[in-house]
Parts: structure tokens; sequence; C-alpha cells
């Protein structure tokens, strides 16, 4: 793929000078920096370039460029062994971009809700300051309407013709 590439169909196509700057620019995860970090130096990436909703990493030798998303790395090849620490990564057919494959970010694995913490078995003390009441809503009050002009009159008793 020697290709030039294109802008987005937007025009805001441009390239990033190094990885970090691209990530930080698409406001990737903070748990998705080490990984992806990882996926781009074992896999080997000439240039970076902003394609709007995706970073597209360009290789160095053969091979599709990868696009680098919020939540996925997508342009594997089948036959492709990406290590990651001391593990190979999962990859998955992609179903936009046949016949390449992808990989999930590890913030798609985190629990959306932060886990609570296990009640402790030990009473609370007493010394807190004691709950205050609800306010309870308070009943509109009527003042009359005035004899004169026909409008509601205020708290005071007044009314725009007095």
């Amino acid at each position: 793929m020697n290709e030039i590439q294109g802008p987005t169909p937007a025009g805001t196509s441009r390239p990033y000078r190094n990885l970090s700057d691209a990530l930080r620019a698409h406001r990737t995860d903070p748990a998705n920096i080490e990984f992806i970090t990882a996926i781009v130096d074992a896999v080997g990436i000439s240039s970076l370039i902003d394609r709007g909703r995706y970073i597209e990493a360009i290789r160095l030798g053969e091979g599709a460029p990868l696009h680098i998303g919020k939540t996925y790395t997508n342009g594997f090849t089948e036959d492709e062994q990406i290590l990651v620490g001391s593990a190979a990564l999962r990859l998955r057919p992609s179903e936009g971009r046949a016949p390449y494959f992808y990989v999930s970010h590890p913030s798609e694995f985190r629990p959306l809700s932060p886990l609570k913490k296990p009640a402790s078995r030990a009473p609370r003390a007493s010394s807190a300051a004691p709950a205050k009441p609800k306010a309870t809503p308070v009943a509109e009050r009527e003042y009359g309407v005035c004899d004169v002009c026909f409008m509601v009159r205020n708290a005071s008793g007044g009314c725009n013709c007095d």
C-alpha cells in the first residue's frame, strides 16, 4: 500500500509526529495506552495519520494499515501473531473491514460500575450530627384578587393599581 492517503470526508486528515501525540489527540483511555504502544512496537509503524474516528497506522513493511479506534485496533491478517507482554492477542474477524481481523482494547473488559466496598460489621459511632428532616413542599397560598384590576394580590396585599 504505497498509495497516497487522502483526507477524511471532513477534510481533517493530518499526520502525527508520534504515537503519544495521536493518542492524546483522540483522548484515548489511559488503560489502553500501554496496550496500543505494545501493538505498534510489535508491528512496526512508519507514520500515523488522523482519520477522524480512528488513527491510521501505516506499517513499515507489507501489510494493511492498522486502524486504531477508541475500543479496538483493526487491520491484522489471520496468520499474524502479535505478542503483548507474554500473551498472543486473540484476533477476531472484522465485520466492516473483511478479510482483516481486530482486537479489543483492555478498557472494554473493565466493569462499567466501580466495585462497591463490602459493608463493615462494626456499628457506626453515634457522634454524627442528627439528620435534618426533609423539607415538605409548601402549599401555594392565595392572597386574593384585586376588585379594580382583577390581578392577583401579592403577599403584602398589593397589586398593580395601588
